[in-house]
């Protein structure tokens, strides 16, 4: 199928959105606010020496948000304008979120792009927020020119679990999970290293440096007795390190391995997955945004269970076992018709094995 092109926006325009997006990595990861980038475009000079590919736009500044606080990207883009003496009357700003219309520790971006006199402007995704959005609107009503959806696809993907978590008072949810071809996460004499690959394990532990809390039942820490870190290729420690959250009311012996170098340790004792997340988001200190459930069957049933699973990354590994635990418990299902469906969001190949990442189809 021919992917649809858009018409909404330039050739150039599109260039810039990659180049914010760029730019909006650059942001922290681990923040309440996403990472936003912005280019701002005005059409070219034939005689700057920027513009040498030929007629279009030359770009005049960049910016991208740095954290919660500081100036939002379509600030720190026009901040930037203003130190190079670029005058942005008549400029068009391409930004991967749409501007916001609101006073937060930041003022609004849309008052600021009108003041700034910008005379277009170019978005890739839409904010959900509804604190923040109808920002489009604002500068529709004001006769700046606006077209969004621009390369949404990638846009979605550089704010990652920020975009889901909005309007959420709780963390965003990923429930992993690792087994063999027919869905086996050991086998019958317990053994589960290594089912998946150097590869995927590898990719496994990036997942962990990306999120603030990886839990696990008093079961598999116990029985396990793992680390929970997030590591490099070298496997040394990772610079992020998640807390490591154990669920149960079983104590974690003093000479575990959760107790060695890594994140905080920390133990929820219930069986509530809702508890568990309530408690998770009322630690002191950096705040857990994003939960990891890394734990065994009984626990990833109980978050299924609660419907409180965002996304699910299930890496899957060529190999047939024919017997052992499997990767969901108990979930009273009793028919098809009951089954917990999920929309699968990419699958990429690791080596040998492959990872799908879905998301559960809610009713409506």
């Amino acid at each position: 199928m021919a992917r649809e092109v858009d018409v909404t926006s330039t050739a150039d325009e599109r260039a810039a959105m990659v180049r914010a997006f760029e730019l909006a990595r650059r942001g922290p990861e681990h923040d309440p606010n996403p990472r936003v980038g912005c280019v701002l475009l005005r059409p070219a000079d034939p005689t700057d020496s920027r513009a040498a590919g030929g007629p279009g736009t030359t770009t005049i500044a960049e910016g991208w948000h740095r954290g919660a606080g500081t100036p939002h990207a379509e600030v720190a883009a026009l901040a930037d304008a203003a130190s190079r003496g670029e005058d942005t009357r008549g400029a068009t700003a391409v930004v991967t979120l749409e501007p916001c219309s609101h006073t937060g520790r930041t003022g609004p971006c849309t008052q600021a792009l009108l003041e700034a006199g910008v005379a277009r402007v170019v978005v890739s995704v839409e904010d959900p927020n509804p604190v923040a959005a109808g920002g489009a609107d604002v500068l529709r009503a004001a006769g700046v020119d606006v077209t969004t959806g621009v390369l949404a696809e990638q846009g979605r993907e550089l704010l990652g679990s920020w975009l889901p978590r909005v309007g959420k008072d709780r963390p965003f949810v990923t429930l992993k999970t690792a087994t063999t071809l027919d869905g086996r996460v050991a086998a019958l004499d317990g053994s589960s290293r290594w089912i998946t690959g150097p590869v995927a394990r590898r990719h496994a532990h990036e997942l962990r440096a990306q999120v603030d809390a990886i839990v696990v039942g008093t079961g598999t820490a116990l029985r396990d007795d793992p680390s929970l870190t997030a590591r490099t290729a070298d496997g040394s420690l990772a610079g992020h390190q998640p807390r490591r959250v154990v669920v149960g009311f079983r104590d974690v012996p003093a000479d575990a391995r959760l107790r060695g170098p890594g994140g905080e340790l920390v133990q929820v004792r219930t069986h509530d997955p809702a508890q568990v997340l309530t408690e998770l988001a009322a630690l002191p200190g950096p705040p857990v945004r994003r939960v990891l459930v890394e734990g065994g069957p009984t626990l990833a049933a109980a978050f299924l269970r609660a419907g409180l699973v965002d996304e699910v990354h299930a890496y899957v590994a060529p190999v047939l076992l024919g017997a052992g635990p499997v990767a969901v418990g108990e979930l009273g299902i009793t028919s098809i018709a009951a089954a917990v469906r999920l929309e699968p969001v990419s699958v990429l190949p690791l080596g040998p094995d492959v990872l799908v990442v879905a998301t559960p189809v809610r009713e409506v």
